[in-house]
């Protein structure tokens, strides 16, 4: 089982719609489930999908100082790729992880128009979950989250 936040499939398929008719892809980590408020149902050393890599982040810095700006770091445990003409299916085309996410329109539902799948191409069970990851604070006292 897969399970990934109600917070970041919507923020994926924002990212898709506003990349359509272009395709986006991106990195996507996790927290582990009993550091987030709401994912009781979960036993707590699951890794659930919880954050994502801003696309094109540091990119210009990186190659021309091969440092790495992103947060978090590019090392995430899954990729997220949009196929705005293709079916909801991994391609050859795609970028590859341990777990692939693919959307495809519309951007709105992710019942039929978002899934899981492994380096094959076989679809994995995903479970979409309503919990939330904890506030980051950066220096200074600012917060993400």
């Amino acid at each position: 089982m897969v399970y990934i936040t109600r917070g970041l499939v919507d923020i994926l398929l924002d990212l898709a719609s506003d990349a359509d008719p272009d395709d986006v892809t991106t990195g996507v980590s996790v927290t582990p489930a009993g550091e987030l408020q709401g994912a009781r149902e979960v036993p707590p050393e699951t890794p659930v999908f919880t954050d994502f890599v801003l696309p094109d982040i540091g990119d210009s810095v990186n190659a021309v100082f091969g440092v790495d700006l992103s947060t978090p770091a590019r090392q995430s445990q899954g990729r997220f790729n949009s196929h705005p003409i293709h079916k909801l299916e991994v391609t050859k085309r795609d970028d590859f992880a341990e777990v692939i996410f693919i959307a495809v329109p519309p951007w709105t539902d992710a019942t039929d128009s978002f899934g899981a799948f492994n380096r094959r191409g076989d679809r994995l069970p995903l479970e979409i979950i309503d919990a939330e990851p904890p506030a980051e604070s950066l220096p200074g006292g600012h917060f993400l989250g």
